[in-house]
């Protein structure tokens, strides 16, 4: 429902209205707002209906101060947001099975402390710079300074609503490990040094950029950021698999539905390429390239591991409910030195 009526609203915007560019902008967009507010209703994923309205609103101000790239074909621009919002959707829902699989089992055991820590990072830092590269007109002009003015911005409104959405879902885990049973789990001190340092990297590339108002650099460096907090992120759950010869505790749903997210992103990203007839894209955001990648590997990597690795049907010694699992997931640093990766 969401991407026929997007789509219809693209070619009406496109072909049909009879006014200037700058109402014409308005009205479509005005439009648009109130349809992916009622399709995403139905899809039941109402933390995004803020997210969505407000990047509605503020796509004519973006088109208008940043002199984006008109799309050449109308089949690949409805192509794109169709692609871009099924990727929006399948690393939305992705989130909910673990939070409903903790829920059922009123624990957290098997879900990697590291995992969720990190990955709060990563989706914050992805944040900043999908906000401040989508919204702000600044940032904008320096990106096509560097690029040119005939490139697309890189950042699409589904980008902004995922960035959200997942640092909202992520502090619902939060809240989940602190109410719930965990036996002996807990953040590792290698988790705490390498998110201690990521965000005084942070702070400290941000009075750099100050001075110059070197925007463009300082978000780079924040995609950079989510880059590396997403391949450090997965490590820690995939080395947990592999020591307790278990996929128990983690969802594999959310690692379907992950997989085909970064699939979809990617896809997304090919689209515009094809209609712009370059890859300036593919390398202007490489942070957005790499993610899709990283996610497609460590997809298959754990689809390996719940499937033909450590089939759930060999784990019954783990409960349902996790509470008879209290002891050590490793051997303490005492007899193995290795507790940093629990």
């Amino acid at each position: 429902m969401l991407f026929v009526c997007h789509g219809y609203m693209v070619i009406m915007y496109d072909h049909t209205l009879q006014l200037n560019d700058a109402i014409k902008d308005t009205v479509y967009n005005w439009a648009l707002v109130f349809i992916e507010w009622k399709c995403l209703k139905l899809f039941s994923v109402p933390m995004v209906y803020g997210v969505s309205a407000f990047c509605g609103i503020w796509m004519h101000f973006v088109r208008e101060g940043s002199k984006m790239a008109s799309w050449n074909s109308i089949t690949l621009e409805i192509t794109y947001q169709v692609v871009g919002w099924s990727a929006f959707l399948c690393w939305a829902i992705c989130f909910y099975p673990q939070l409903i699989l903790n829920y059922r089992r009123k624990s957290v055991v098997g879900l990697n402390f590291d995992f969720v820590v990190l990955n709060w990072t990563k989706q914050l830092a992805y944040l900043i710079y999908n906000v401040t590269l989508f919204f702000s007109p600044v940032v904008q002009r320096q990106y096509h300074e560097k690029y040119g003015y005939g490139t697309m911005i890189p950042v699409a409104a589904n980008d902004v609503a995922f960035s959200l959405h997942s640092l909202l879902i992520m502090a619902l885990v939060a809240f989940q490990i602190l109410i719930y049973e965990r036996g002996s789990q807990k953040v590792s001190k290698t988790c705490i040094t390498i998110t201690s340092i990521v965000w005084v990297v942070a702070v400290v590339c941000t009075i750099i950029a100050w001075p110059s108002n070197s925007w463009l650099w300082l978000i780079s460096v924040f995609n950079i950021i989510q880059v590396s907090m997403t391949t450090i992120k997965y490590t820690p759950q995939a080395f947990m698999n592999y020591m307790r010869k278990s996929t128990e505790g983690f969802s594999i749903f959310f690692v379907l539905l992950d997989l085909l997210g970064g699939l979809t992103n990617l896809a997304q990203m090919l689209v515009e390429s094809i209609d712009q007839g370059t890859f300036v894209n593919l390398y202007s955001d490489i942070g957005k390239t790499l993610l899709s990648s990283i996610v497609a590997f460590f997809g298959l990597l754990f689809i390996a591991q719940h499937y033909v690795l450590y089939p759930s049907m060999s784990v019954g010694k783990y409960s349902k409910a996790g509470a008879e699992n209290t002891e050590p997931l490793m051997k303490p640093s005492s007899e193995s030195g290795q507790n940093e990766n629990v």
